[in-house]
């Protein structure tokens, strides 16, 4: 096993995925999670189409994708900060673990990201 791969930093870091509808819903919900430290980072993927079902409708609509980057134990408090902001009832907030970090961004996400 490489230094990428300790589980300790295998544990430390998470990219969770959040959509919304477009830039002016987006931008706003990602500025609020990286200024409340509940992100380090946020990279806002513009124009893309998103579908879905809801009940027996599948849904169609125009959102883009925030790729968040924190650490895992803001991980709650970034979901309950996205359901506060989100005009979904029912936001996507998906929280991948980042695997095989480079030490230093994992370092640096872990330290922006913190209370």
């Amino acid at each position: 096993m490489t230094s990428h791969d300790s589980p300790d930093l295998n544990e430390r870091v998470r990219v969770v995925l959040v959509t919304a509808p477009p830039q002016e819903v987006g931008q706003p919900i990602a500025s609020a999670l990286v200024e409340e430290r509940l992100a380090a980072s946020v990279n806002l993927v513009l124009e893309l189409t998103s579908a879905c079902r809801i009940g027996e409708e599948v849904k169609r609509d125009e959102e883009v994708l925030s790729l968040n980057e924190t650490c895992n134990p803001r991980c709650d408090s970034l979901a309950a900060r996205v359901r506060e902001l989100h005009p979904y009832e029912l936001p996507e907030v998906l929280a991948l673990p980042a695997v095989g970090g480079d030490p230093a961004s994992v370092a640096w996400v872990t330290a922006e990201a913190s209370p």
